[in-house]
């Protein structure tokens, strides 16, 4: 009975996580500039990352491939967001200056 069922549960990790991705991939193209570019690469790309890795392990019904399915999505979901802010910031330092619709710019405050 499982085993008819991992198929399907398989499809829709997969779907979700290619959606997740698609959502990443149109907010690269569409956003107007570097920090929200980045911001939807990292967040929509962690997740869809996720799903498919989540996939992978439930497809697989072994221990040792859903152990580090897991460790790798627990890696992205360290990694991707500090990585994104630390580019953001350095991004920043470096003259790129966010779009003229961002209506917030804490970094240009005098601290």
């Amino acid at each position: 009975m499982i085993a008819q069922v991992i198929p399907y549960i398989t499809g829709v990790l997969l779907l979700l996580g290619s959606l997740f991705i698609l959502t990443a991939a149109i907010g690269i193209i569409r956003l107007p500039d570097l920090y929200t570019r980045m911001h939807a690469a990292s967040k929509a790309g962690t997740l869809g990352s996720g799903f498919a890795l989540i996939a992978i392990a439930v497809f697989a019904l072994d221990g040792s491939v859903a152990l580090r399915a897991l460790a790798g999505f627990v890696f992205f979901l360290l990694t991707a967001p500090i990585s994104a802010h630390l580019l953001a910031k350095a991004a920043y330092a470096a003259g790129y200056r966010p779009d003229d619709s961002t209506k917030i710019n804490d970094m240009d405050k005098d601290k």
